[in-house]
């Protein structure tokens, strides 16, 4: 929650006056700067997510989202990344929020853990994010 307040602050901070293209290149080096932090195994991760999110559905903006990095379209977090040493987990995930269009029948999957993507795992995300945006 601490983190979601550090952003909402930083948010607030950046004045009417910044246009739209200096608003999103900031969130954008905050994001980047984020996966920075992480370590290896997590960084090497978050960063593929990131540019398979830029090449895949580029309609969607890099933001902080509790300390993640998340991508949103309109303001609203569509899939993010969750490191696995922020919550002392074995693995990493890759989650989606409600906005993202990927219904399936009655019961989908809205995460997805990573551990180490092969190229058939990087197709399958790259996939799902289309999907997410379509």
């Amino acid at each position: 929650m601490k983190e979601r307040a550090k952003e909402l602050k930083a948010s607030a901070r950046r004045t009417s006056r910044t246009s739209r293209a200096d608003k999103a290149a900031e969130a954008e080096a905050d994001v980047l700067a984020k996966i920075a932090e992480m370590p290896d195994a997590d960084r090497v991760l978050a960063e593929r997510i990131h540019a398979l999110v830029k090449e895949n559905a580029p309609e969607l903006a890099p933001k902080l989202w509790y300390g993640m990095p998340a991508y949103a379209r309109d303001g609203k977090v569509v899939c993010f990344f969750q490191s696995a040493q922020k919550f002392k987990t074995r693995y990493a995930t890759l989650g989606f929020s409600d906005l993202a269009r990927l219904d399936d029948g009655a019961m989908w999957p809205a995460a997805y853990a990573l551990t180490r993507p092969t190229p058939a795992d990087e197709a399958r995300i790259a996939d799902l994010l289309r999907r997410a945006v379509a």
